[in-house]
């Protein structure tokens, strides 16, 4: 089978230099780093059967992996296909192994057998955060199923699993100190399933995993809202759910039941909780969560939530923000806030803001986004109307929700994360995540028919440059097509999309 024109590769690299054969891989012999080594040559065997082997330094191999910090900026790696090897060098362990990722994307059966054409990249990201995040709250997915989710994600070169713990359906990660929320308040979810929640070995297990694929993961303990759980297990650190006649239709719409305070909330609708502002207890609570939640987590960053807090007046969420906010930084880590948080004059200096609004803002939204820079804090671009993976991509979707609107692969692809917020330099802009909220998603291979191909666009957003001459639609929809056996291989459950001439 002969390699298409266009190289299956996505996101596209900074520069690609391509000439005629391949070089055959009938068996593999890897050198380098014993670790990425490793994950290349399960991947091998994985995809083609080829019984790779990791040899030592110094032997004659057909892969040679080595990092070299005069490859380039951070996470930047060279893959020289040009000679009798396969040279993949890194400017550090985290570009090393991406460029074995791009690596993978390369192979497919020629008249040779599996082989890789004779070709040299350069490449390099664009954006340093790079994520996905997977809601574990709405229904929660155990340890093999986020592993899965992780793979997905690393084999397009994101670095960062944004894990949503919490939320008014369900808790989800054991606090010591606060032994109830995982024994009274994790029992449920939207689905009518029987919930869950993870032990911290078993998120141990999860940061070890993620680490040795150079996956940051970023905890979210949503505040001061989506907290109805939290009064099942204390009570009397929650409000009674905040009820007005537009909430109530919004319930009724969703064909969601009331939330009774105390009991299991199974329903989809926001902004009914909130945890008790003006009770110290409260914050003693969130001193105690958010420490142990840090002390465990290795990465930089604490998501601490602030969105949707319909029924929370305005001085009272600038108060429970500016001081929680400054907790989340005593712990070390950069607090990260949904956009409304922006609001608060005084959130803690150094906050990372995630933009969720539209991709064109609307209200306050880009001025609460800008707050973030303005008080040295940057800007993580998940605007729902292009990033949202719960969206449906066509109206007679069977999965998916749509009150963002309906994000074909098209629209996932065309937007421009430094465009959205007018006035803000481009460095402003950390990077790009692309979120999977839970609502109607049960299992891995149904969140696969919402996040692929889409998943593959956000992807060349955050780590392709942007005038790349590769970077259009055009071009993409024919490499994305080209991964079909690749992801068919992974059994990724992708929905073949009609925008897509799929190979």
């Amino acid at each position: 089978m002969a390699l298409p024109d266009s190289l299956p590769l996505v996101p596209h690299p900074a520069d690609v230099r391509r000439e005629e054969g391949v070089i055959p891989l009938a068996s593999a012999r890897i050198s380098g780093d014993a670790g990425v080594a490793g994950l290349l040559r399960d991947a091998l065997v994985a995809r083609t059967g080829v019984r790779s082997q990791v040899v030592g330094e110094g032997t004659d191999a057909e892969i040679v992996l080595s990092v070299d910090p005069a490859a380039g900026a951070a996470e930047a790696y060279v893959l020289d296909a040009l000679g009798d090897a396969i040279r993949i060098t890194g400017a550090d362990a985290a570009g090393l192994f991406y460029g074995t990722r791009t690596l993978l994307q390369l192979l497919h059966d020629s008249d040779a057998g599996w082989a890789v054409p004779r070709v040299r990249i350069e490449d390099a990201p664009r954006f340093a955060y790079r994520g996905v995040m997977l809601d574990v709250a709405r229904h929660f997915f155990g340890v093999d199923a986020v592993k899965a989710y992780i793979d997905r994600a690393v084999d397009l070169k994101f670095n960062h699993l944004h894990l949503h713990l919490t939320d008014d359906q369900g808790w989800r990660l054991e606090i010591d100190s606060w032994p109830l929320l995982t024994e009274r308040a994790s029992g449920s979810d939207t689905t009518g399933g029987a919930g869950g929640f993870f032990t911290k070995d078993q998120y141990r297990e999860i940061l070890a995993y993620a680490s040795e694929r150079h996956v940051t993961v970023v905890p979210e303990i949503d505040l001061p809202g989506h907290t109805h759980a939290v009064g099942i297990a204390y009570p009397d650190l929650v409000e009674e759910p905040w009820l007005s006649e537009q909430s109530i239709a919004e319930q009724a719409a969703l064909g969601s039941p009331l939330p009774v305070h105390g009991e299991y909330y199974r329903g989809a609708a926001v902004g009914h909780s909130s945890v008790r502002i003006h009770e110290e207890r409260t914050y003693d609570f969130i001193t105690d969560v958010l420490r142990e939640v840090a002390e465990i987590t290795p990465g930089p960053y604490l998501h601490i939530g602030g969105d949707e807090c319909l029924g929370t007046p305005a001085a009272d969420f600038a108060l429970f923000f500016e001081r929680v906010s400054r907790i989340a930084a005593d712990t070390g880590k950069t607090p990260v806030a949904w956009h409304e948080a922006g609001a608060v004059t005084g959130i803690a200096e150094g906050t990372i803001g995630q933009y969720w609004g539209s991709v064109e803002p609307k209200g306050s939204h880009a001025e609460e986004a800008e707050h973030f820079v303005e008080r040295g804090g940057a800007l993580i671009m998940s605007p729902s109307d292009r990033a949202y993976l719960d969206m449906k991509p066509t109206p007679d979707f069977p999965l998916g929700l749509v009150w963002a609107g309906i994000v074909p692969v098209r629209a996932a692809y065309e937007w421009e994360p430094t465009a959205v917020v007018p006035g803000l330099a481009d460095d402003a802009i950390l990077g790009v995540e692309a979120p999977l909220w839970t609502e109607t998603v049960t299992t891995i291979a149904a969140a696969d028919t919402l996040v692929f191909p889409r998943i593959a666009a956000h992807a060349e957003t955050a780590w392709s440059p942007k005038d790349g001459a590769e970077r259009t639609w055009d071009s993409f929809r024919a490499r994305v097509a080209g991964l079909a056996p690749a992801w068919e291989a992974s059994g990724i459950e992708f929905t073949r999309s009609e925008e897509i001439a799929w190979a």
